[in-house]
């Protein structure tokens, strides 16, 4: 839980000083900030083992950001931070959360109306004082309540990444407990929804004793900010920040029958319920039972995959109990086997230092080898992401020489591992791309993206994305309808229409692995591939600790659907340049 909270607080910090005007250091902070946030290891086990040398270790964290880190984990404040807030006293990550709310504007809604929070910055758009202050009018005043509606309706639910980590940790501090034997996360998160709304965590073990004292160090957890049941089988707590934590304690033998009542989804529950009273039986969360006589005989309960078999069905993924046709599919034994987590071979939306990304070429790929990749691809911004440090031809064609280099040095190591070259163009509004054809060819394959001027009506949208996928050296478009989770909407486009084109120009959608995109999201990627449209999976790393949020997408896949067919990356790298119609560079 210190992996997040600290993050927040070097995420505020880069927004401080970006209302400060600071160069540079905010990129800084808010790297490190996402670092924190996929770090798997504790930090202060991190500390607890290397001290400070562990600590810069971690991407994005130099000197300066270690000591605060340091000074947190020893002291529980970071006095700069909280230097930071005593001057400009507002909440400037919620604030910032809404849509088009940048850290400037938050500085002059403070300074000129006293705006300190959400709340407060509703009352004024209400109120139509905002449309008064200088640059800003009638329209931004109508696309902030538009942004905070759009809060509002995500309120108390949690990114996937978030919940997930948070789990693994309690998780690993429940493991290392006496008597706990069998440990499994349960709800939505187990079924990889997007967004999360609290956790389940269900356990056995031997005796009561036993019980007893891991529920004590439950909700004796660090950080918990209240308890809302405590008893022998099951307690519940919330933790930082904010979401509650059911764990329950089940006997051993109704193990498989609690997960996969407790897994869900409500609506795939159900219709196996109905299903199961048709058939005479009885389902809940202690078995699969028949009625024999007066009484009710248990026919399964141990594992799931008893249970599932008890009601005539084969083991369902937890990703596809969404009652979405999975249970139709199941008894006309056409259910599909979908992509399994171990089976990407490589992940081909990955920035680099080239363009401001933490972490070179080179060490991305060493990383990447020993995940167990095949290939990787390098697909840096674009010259119209100045932000972003984009690259221009020149600097495209020089970077095609550092990764011929280092593809030349893996063969001379007979390493069977390849470095891809791509770029992540941008689609202007027009539909061209930012950069010259004539330097695009020589790659080999190019992502295309939207990244400004979301508000086109659904036709023009439409349209522009279609463009992109007509240019030849264009092989993939990136997030494909640009939402970020609890925050921004898609923009409007005619999905169909989009995949149609996809399928005749032989575009692979993307399948964006950043727990605030997993964009596609599941509804779509089931419709293209029903449609025949290829798919890839790709984490838009910006540091190597993000290549491990490639299981976010994986998971958004599954719910979709996909088999290791539909995924490009998870074919070996011979099918892939056929898919790319380039050569070996």
């Amino acid at each position: 839980m210190i992996n997040q909270e600290l993050a927040k607080i070097l995420e505020e910090i880069s927004l401080y000083l970006q209302v400060k005007n600071v160069a540079f250091k905010p990129q800084a902070y808010e790297k490190a900030a996402l670092a924190l946030n996929s770090l798997e290891e504790d930090v202060k086990e991190i500390y607890k083992k290397e001290g400070r040398k562990g600590l810069e270790k971690i991407p994005g964290v130099g000197e300066s950001i270690a000591d605060k880190i340091e000074e947190y984990i020893k002291k529980g404040k970071i006095k700069y931070y909280l230097k930071l807030k005593k001057e400009l006293p507002v909440d400037i990550l919620g604030l910032t959360s809404v849509e088009g709310v940048g850290p400037k504007i938050v500085k002059v809604l403070y300074q000129k109306l006293h705006i300190t929070n959400i709340q407060e910055l509703e009352k004024a758009a209400q109120e139509h004082k905002i449309r008064k202050l200088s640059h800003f009018g009638e329209q931004t005043e109508k696309n902030i309540l538009k942004g905070i509606r759009f809060i509002r309706r995500s309120k108390g639910r949690f990114l996937l990444g978030t919940a997930y980590y948070l789990a693994q940790d309690i998780i690993k501090k429940l493991k290392a407990r006496p008597g706990v034997d069998k440990i499994s996360i349960a709800g939505s998160l187990r079924r990889m929804k997007e967004t999360i709304g609290d956790l389940d965590i269900l356990i056995t073990t031997k005796n009561s004793k036993q019980a007893k004292k891991i529920m004590d160090f439950f909700v004796s957890l660090p950080g918990v900010m209240r308890i809302w049941d405590y008893g022998l089988t099951k307690s519940s707590i919330r933790i930082p920040p904010g979401i509650d934590i059911d764990l329950r304690i089940v006997k051993d033998e109704e193990f498989g029958s609690a997960l996969q009542y407790f897994t869900g989804s409500k609506e795939h529950s159900i219709v196996l319920r109905k299903l199961a009273i048709k058939k005479g039986l009885k389902l809940n969360e202690y078995g699969v039972f028949k009625k024999r006589g007066k009484k009710w005989i248990k026919l399964a309960s141990r594992t799931e995959k008893d249970v599932y078999a008890a009601m005539g069905f084969p083991y369902f993924e937890p990703e596809l109990r969404t009652n979405r046709g999975e249970i139709e599919a199941a008894l006309r034994e056409k259910l599909p086997s979908i992509i399994g987590y171990n089976d990407i071979k490589g992940d081909l939306h990955i920035h680099s230092s080239w363009d401001g990304g933490k972490d070179s070429i080179e060490k991305i790929a060493d990383v990447a080898r020993g995940m167990g990749y095949s290939y990787i691809g390098i697909s840096d911004h674009t010259k119209f992401l100045q932000i972003e440090h984009g690259l221009d031809e020149k600097q495209l064609l020089a970077q095609d020489k550092e990764i011929r280099k280092l593809n030349l040095n893996l063969k001379r190591k007979n390493l069977k591992f390849r470095i891809l070259h791509g770029c992540e163009a941008n689609i202007l509004k027009d539909g061209h791309l930012d950069i010259d054809d004539s330097v695009l060819e020589q790659l080999n394959y190019v992502i295309a993206g939207i990244h400004s001027q979301m508000g086109m009506k659904k036709e023009a949208m439409t349209e522009r994305i279609i463009k992109a996928m007509k240019n030849p050296n264009v092989r993939i478009i990136a997030h494909p309808t640009g939402r970020i989770l609890m925050k921004r909407d898609p923009y409007s486009v005619d999905m169909d229409k989009l995949l149609r084109a996809a399928r005749e120009f032989k575009v692979a959608m993307e399948i964006n692995a950043t727990p605030e995109r997993l964009d596609l999201n599941d509804v779509n990627i089931k419709r293209a591939i029903e449609m025949g449209v290829k798919l890839v999976i790709n984490t838009d790393s910006h540091n190597i600790n993000h290549l491990s949020c490639m299981k976010f997408g994986i998971g958004q896949a599954r719910r979709g659907w996909a088999t290791k067919c539909d995924i490009i990356n998870s074919w070996p790298l011979k099918k892939i340049k056929q898919f790319f119609k380039k050569y070996e560079k």
